[in-house]
């Protein structure tokens, strides 16, 4: 019995092997083809990254940090626009894209909202969109800012709710502040006080913090 086994094993393994060695005497070629084309496209994939993106971002790094030196500068035509020699925020994002990263946005806007071209700021703001927690709180501010710039302040309070909730750190402090004089512009005294007692309660080392209570005595 067990011998018999045996040979129906052996025969289904052979069989197998007959299978296998049809299907690709039948299908070689096909086979062949197939997988010069994925070395083909395997190749020209590293190709790709190894001799045009990699020094395409390895460039759009370099206009950066000349443009980031700019900013720092507060120069922010010339962060913003270039020179002719250098380039700025706005022409190394639409020159190289993604591969200048994704802070890019977030200067541009800021340049933006310092030569008091808001809707612009508006816009490259909202493109941005890194992870860094503080960072977006302020894009989310400085798109705040740019709404006040247009005087539509209920947009402007929003946004600056938002930033105050991204994350709790002394910037948030800021926020709410800024957040607290927009109600007040809007007559909303009550929500003012709210943020400004916020401020009192959860930042008081802050800046605004030590400045707070003229804040809320004038609405009280």
């Amino acid at each position: 019995m067990a011998k018999e086994i045996k040979n129906q094993n052996a025969e289904a393994v052979v069989e197998a092997v007959s299978k296998t060695e049809k299907f690709f005497n039948e299908n070689g070629k096909l086979m062949g083809g197939i997988l010069a084309g994925l070395v083909v496209v395997a190749l020209a994939a590293f190709c790709w990254v190894k001799f045009a993106y990699q020094p395409a971002v390895a460039e759009a790094e370099g206009q950066m940090a000349l443009a980031e030196e700019n900013f720092r500068a507060a120069d922010y035509e010339l962060a913003l626009n270039g020179d002719g020699n250098v380039l700025g925020f706005a022409q190394i994002i639409d020159e190289y894209g993604a591969k200048a990263g994704k802070a890019a946005n977030f200067y541009a806007g800021v340049c933006e909202l310092q030569l008091g071209n808001y809707e612009d700021a508006i816009n490259y703001l909202k493109a941005y969109n890194g992870k860094d927690a503080i960072l977006a709180a302020r894009a989310l501010a400085c798109i705040g800012d740019a709404y006040v710039g247009l005087e539509n302040y209920e947009t402007a309070l929003n946004y600056f709710e938002k930033a105050a909730a991204v994350v709790e750190n002394m910037y948030a402090a800021g926020y709410l502040l800024k957040a607290g004089l927009v109600a007040e512009k809007l007559g909303q005294n009550e929500k003012a006080l709210e943020y400004y007692e916020l401020i009192k309660d959860q930042y008081a080392a802050s800046p605004e913090g030590y400045e707070i209570d003229k804040y809320i005595g004038r609405i009280q």
